[in-house]
């Protein structure tokens, strides 16, 4: 197993650094990308974030859906049937 990737990074005066460019095509980081940044026992790690793309659903939506899945009362007992007479 190889060691760790390391390479020398200047803090500017705005306090931005660069990520060297082998580095940041491996982990896929790319502009706009979102890196989380810890800091733990005096060390710096960045990581890439994982952005998920969240939809919004109106209440309507929701409810239609909710009916859709709804059970019949035979459905239903047959399952509570079926896990154990609850």
């Amino acid at each position: 197993m190889a060691g760790p990737k390391r390479d020398l990074l200047t803090v500017s005066s705005r306090g931005q650094i660069t990520l060297p460019a082998g580095m940041r095509k491996h982990l896929g980081i790319t502009p706009g990308s979102a890196l989380i940044v810890e800091e733990l026992d005096g060390e710096l790690r960045l990581k890439p974030a994982a952005i998920l793309e969240l939809d919004h659903y109106s209440d309507a939506q929701i409810e239609e859906w909710d009916s859709a899945d709804a059970l019949s009362s035979a459905e239903r007992n047959a399952m509570l049937q079926r896990l154990g007479g609850r």
